[in-house]
């Protein structure tokens, strides 16, 4: 059998970063994938860890040679998931996770139809406002962007499979770990990894 695939998206500001985070330290979880971008490194952020950082004369470059499963070009930078890491995480039976938008989404999907595709909102538009501005990281043109464009990525929210609306943090990573779960116990998953006690049993 293979891993399952797991995408996870919202809009900028709705805590998905934090979540994903979360739960690969707090869950058997699945593992990161780490994409590759055109932006430059956050304070505190390190090449390999969050993103692979590489100029946009490389990433254009790859996009020729095919090497990204999906890529997407977000607030004027590139974002982009490695095909061949996805493809062997997956053969070697091992769960992955993309953290990714709504457009690399519908890009890994038509790829993956079996991925399981989960949408995080925010409560509200004046918290999604409020989380934004206490980053203290963006202007407020990017900010005023980053909102317009929310609006945007959340008319998406019917193409995924789960949508968690993160009021409570504590709240919204109990259901992001009970998708992650659930999706291990579904019949194909669990015939295929005991196949040898299905056989003795049914």
């Amino acid at each position: 059998m293979g891993g399952n695939l797991y995408v996870v998206a919202a809009p900028s500001g709705a805590g998905k970063t934090t979540l994903v985070r979360m739960l690969l330290e707090t869950e058997q979880a699945p593992r990161l994938s780490i994409s590759f971008t055109t932006r430059s490194p956050r304070p505190g952020e390190q090449d390999g860890r969050e993103y692979h950082f590489v100029a946009v004369d490389r990433f254009k470059s790859m996009i020729s040679a095919g090497e990204f499963l999906e890529w997407a070009e977000v607030h004027g930078n590139f974002y982009g998931t490695s095909r061949k890491w996805i493809a062997d995480q997956l053969a070697a039976d091992h769960d992955v996770l993309l953290e990714i938008d709504w457009q690399g989404a519908q890009q890994v999907r038509a790829i993956f139809p079996e991925a399981i595709a989960v949408f995080i909102l925010p409560p509200s538009m004046e918290e999604l406002t409020r989380r934004l501005t206490g980053r203290g990281t963006d202007s407020a043109e990017v900010i005023a962007r980053r909102l317009a464009a929310a609006r945007d990525e959340m008319r998406h929210v019917g193409e995924f499979d789960y949508v968690i609306i993160n009021d409570s943090l504590e709240q919204a990573l109990d259901d992001l770990r009970a998708v992650v779960r659930a999706s291990r116990l579904n019949l194909d998953a669990q015939r295929a990894r005991h196949a040898a006690l299905f056989a003795r049993l049914i």
